[in-house]
């Protein structure tokens, strides 16, 4: 049986956004803005990555959703129910797995998770939480004191703590921070089995691979705003680019009027030709380029071409927004 199978109401019901945020602002005492006029919704069942540079609001979003913390201006509703006149019912659709390691050192596993679902008042289900550990890789751990795991198995508790509930949502702030690659993997691979469950997963993360990797949809939030929510794949194809690289036998001396025009440039001493064209082919000169190079008896050693990555869109992104 795979990890969790919570098919929970907002699902049932076909709702598409299980989360609204409607034009939440964020003020601390010293007039800080974390957050300024934000609006997201978020799909039930897709796993969507919250990106953005440290200080950009990632946190305190997560924290008002799960009503961590107030807002100061605006409405979050949750599975329709507002946090603000419905806490307990949207809190209880919720599991949250935060940044900080913060276990109770002497309590066993079992206990741990066994006492988490309490407070949420539900009955106890020894079959799911033995379900939940075994799937964890934690049943073996159950009866250790949280004190003598590793890193990683105390990240693996925190997410059997926020899963002991049974919730629809379960937010990941930065969940494979200071965890090794392989680790990493598996991680993936539990958010997607948590996805094929019918949770909906919302992860920050500062591994832009990961998002890359796992996430149905990506949220750029800078300075306390949206800058955009895309399609991961719709992402990729708006903005990313391939750079067709020709390795040169000997470096020229200038470019010709034609190849200038194909929009060549010269990098590496001369060596390198570059051309820069759409992920989608529409503006691709590529033929033109080869049959120019070879009017020009331009010697060739080698070619390659390279793809933009989801980090070098962020950081476009982030660079733009911030201008």
């Amino acid at each position: 049986m795979g990890l969790i199978g919570f098919k929970g109401q907002a699902g049932a019901l076909g709702m598409s956004s299980i989360i609204e945020v409607r034009n939440v602002t964020k003020k601390y005492a010293d007039e800080k803005v974390a957050l300024a006029d934000l609006s997201v919704d978020i799909n039930a069942g897709e796993i969507i990555a919250l990106l953005g540079p440290n200080g950009a609001g990632k946190t305190t979003l997560i924290s008002i959703i799960c009503g961590l913390t107030t807002l100061t201006a605006g409405n979050v509703f949750v599975g329709g129910f507002d946090i603000g006149t419905n806490y307990r019912e949207a809190r209880s659709l919720i599991g949250l797995v935060p940044q900080e390691l913060v276990l109770e050192p002497f309590e066993t596993v079992m206990g741990t998770v066994t006492l988490s679902r309490g407070l949420f008042g539900k009955s106890p289900n020894p079959k799911l939480i033995k379900r939940i550990l075994e799937d964890l890789s934690l049943w073996d751990k159950r009866t250790s004191p949280v004190k003598e795991l590793s890193g990683g198995m105390k990240r693996r508790v925190l997410i059997a703590k926020a899963l002991s509930h049974e919730p629809q949502i379960l937010f990941l702030d930065e969940p494979t921070a200071g965890v090794d690659v392989d680790l990493r993997r598996d991680m993936w691979r539990l958010i997607k089995d948590l996805k094929a469950g019918g949770v909906t997963v919302v992860l920050t993360t500062h591994y832009i691979k990961e998002a890359e990797e796992i996430a149905d949809r990506i949220a750029v939030i800078d300075k306390g705003r949206v800058l955009l929510v895309e399609d991961k794949s719709v992402l990729m194809e708006r903005f990313g680019k391939k750079q067709f690289s020709i390795d040169l036998d000997k470096p020229l001396t200038g470019l010709s009027t034609t190849l200038m025009d194909l929009g060549i440039t010269l990098e590496n001493d001369n060596k390198r030709l570059i051309y820069k064209y759409n992920v989608d082919l529409s503006d691709s000169k590529i033929s033109e380029i080869l049959l120019a190079i070879r009017s020009e008896k331009i010697q060739i050693n080698d070619v390659h071409t390279e793809q933009s990555s989801l980090e070098d869109i962020f950081i476009e992104l982030v660079t733009v927004g911030q201008t």
